[in-house]
């Protein structure tokens, strides 16, 4: 049985804005309780939320042991102040705020940190990120303030720059990671820091009209050319869709990624079983390492 190792249950695949009226006001249950139904519907006992500023993944992780699910969250995300993240969570303008922040996640029982160390992509241009990367000294100092507190540290990251800023400074896993290159996945490899590509959130745009076709398929491409290379480097590999992402529907936007996974590697002629039991052992790690303390 897989879990989903990267979703934001306040987000619906469909219409950000809706999912913001939804639960802006106070968190709505019947909302929560579909989607946690639509997890047990597709086997996934396991749900690693990305965060929210809203309270819905605080809230899912006190229904999900009614659907036999194992939630974690970090509460919200902590994004440095004037940088993207704002959707997902609190900002932080100096690294004492954010070690005031880290303490409120404590309070409220958060299972890890996220932090967000770059912007998202512009699928209008290939190669193009919403904004440059944090510092190093930033992405350093905040990874190490949230394992001075006991957290594993959730990272958002694209782009060589501060993926290996990240991952050199003791990330334990990196989400997305678009746009990186050989060093960024030797240093995983080495460091044993886990990667949830999120492939599908690429793929799942493709022929969707929203954005050029031919550069939807320049960055599928490149993901894919990253999976395998980080395959065979055996960095440490989990399936996490960003459900609720546009696109990315709960409960089945993991298996679309993992069937994507598969796919790219049997096609090079690795074998279906041992990719997927690669898989699960990334997510046994996360498993392990992301929880209370």
């Amino acid at each position: 049985m897989f879990g989903e190792c990267h979703a934001h249950l306040f987000m619906n695949g469909t219409d950000y804005r809706q999912a913001v009226r939804d639960h802006k006001e106070s968190v709505n249950v019947q909302k929560i309780r579909e989607e946690l139904a639509s997890y047990q519907k597709n086997g996934i006992d396991f749900v690693r939320d990305g965060g929210d500023k809203y309270g819905v993944s605080e809230r899912a992780r006190d229904l999900a042991q009614e659907y036999g699910i194992d939630y974690r969250t970090p509460v919200f995300a902590i994004h440095r102040k004037g940088h993207y993240g704002g959707i997902v969570g609190k900002s932080a303008e100096t690294l004492t705020e954010f070690a005031q922040l880290v303490s409120e996640v404590r309070h409220r029982n958060g299972d890890f940190i996220k932090i967000m160390v770059s912007g998202i992509m512009e699928y209008e241009t290939f190669g193009a990120l919403s904004e440059p990367g944090l510092e190093a000294d930033w992405i350093r100092e905040m990874v190490h303030i949230a394992h001075e507190e006991g957290f594993s540290v959730m990272v958002h990251g694209n782009g060589r720059e501060p993926v290996l800023a990240a991952v050199e400074a003791g990330a334990d896993s990196i989400e997305h990671g678009n746009y990186i290159d050989t060093d960024c996945l030797d240093a995983m490899a080495e460091r044993e820091c886990v990667w949830v590509p999120t492939i599908v959130t690429t793929r799942n745009l493709l022929g969707c009209g929203r954005y050029p076709e031919h550069v939807l398929e320049q960055i599928y491409e490149k993901e894919c050319e990253n999976l395998i290379y980080g395959f065979e480097k055996g960095v440490k590999l989990a399936a996490g869709s960003d459900a609720g992402a546009y696109l990315i529907p709960h409960g089945e936007g993991v298996l679309q990624e993992i069937q994507i996974i598969v796919e790219s590697l049997t096609n090079i002629g690795y074998n279906e079983t041992g990719v997927r039991e690669r898989i699960q052992q990334g997510e046994r790690w996360i498993r392990e390492r992301f929880h209370r303390k």
